[in-house]
């Protein structure tokens, strides 16, 4: 059985973590395979969004502690080698999130602790099932936050209230994670998914290109000056007055009738 279940259907991409018993925590093949899933999907025009989310009761209860006690029963790794076990492990699902540019959902669908709750901060969207918890747990174990928590969280829901998460490594129930921030929808347990893969079909159904062009708008945004950012959305909506899918909008529209989109 595979640590990560990867299937596309209708436009959706799914990756399930898939170690249930150990609440998916992450694996070195789970990594691999999800790195490599995001790139592979990145490339497929037939992958219009992209859905995370865990086997079981859990999303991602982090590292894999288990096996972190097992090592420590034998050589100690050198400084160098805990550095590239990091940079070659979960720092490349991190890479290649940064390069998709196509919408990207965390359906987080229960606990998501230390590098299970990065592995969510780094998605666009995240939908949260009632039983969700989450926890930048790190500190507890007398580690940082290694996989992105220390960028991707106060970007979220600013410094201040990161830097608690950060520091006490308390666990937060789903309906506070919607109130700062962290989550944007909470649902039923048993509604989570449907809810989730049906918002997904809705962004499959909108034009691919403008999508793509909106989410580098948003991120380059957070990096650049206001005149820098003018400059960029001028040129990008250029190039999507230009495409197949602009003129289909605006004859829909016309005739008052939904468009359909084909991504040129």
């Amino acid at each position: 059985m595979s640590d990560l279940e990867f299937t596309v259907k209708d436009g959706i991409a799914t990756a399930r973590l898939n170690r249930p018993a150990k609440k998916n925590a992450l694996s070195e093949e789970m990594v691999r395979e999800l790195a490599r899933a995001l790139r592979e999907a990145q490339d497929d025009p037939a992958v219009r969004v992209f859905i995370v989310t865990g086997a079981g009761d859990a999303f991602c209860s982090g590292g894999d502690l288990g096996r972190r006690a097992k090592e420590g029963e034998g050589a100690q790794p050198t400084p160098l080698e805990r550095k590239s076990r990091l940079q070659q492990g979960t720092h490349r699902v991190a890479f290649a999130v940064e390069e998709f540019d196509k919408p990207l959902i965390a359906a987080v669908n229960g606990p998501a602790a230390g590098a299970g709750m990065d592995l969510a901060l780094m998605c666009d969207l995240r939908f949260a099932a009632r039983s969700a918890r989450f926890s930048e747990a790190y500190i507890r174990v007398g580690l940082l936050p290694g996989n992105g928590g220390g960028y991707f969280l106060p970007r979220i829901i600013g410094a201040a209230s990161a830097l608690e998460l950060l520091w006490t490594g308390d666990f937060i129930g789903a309906d506070e994670a919607h109130r700062i921030g962290l989550v944007n929808r909470v649902y039923e347990d048993n509604q989570l998914m449907a809810e989730t893969q049906a918002f997904a079909a809705r962004l499959a159904a909108g034009p691919p290109i403008q999508q793509r062009l909106v989410k580098k708008l948003v991120y380059q945004s957070l990096r650049t000056d206001l005149r820098t950012s003018l400059e960029l959305v001028s040129s990008h909506m250029a190039v999507v007055q230009s495409t197949d899918d602009y003129r289909e909008a605006m004859q829909a529209y016309n005739e008052k009738r939904a468009p359909k989109f084909e991504g040129r």
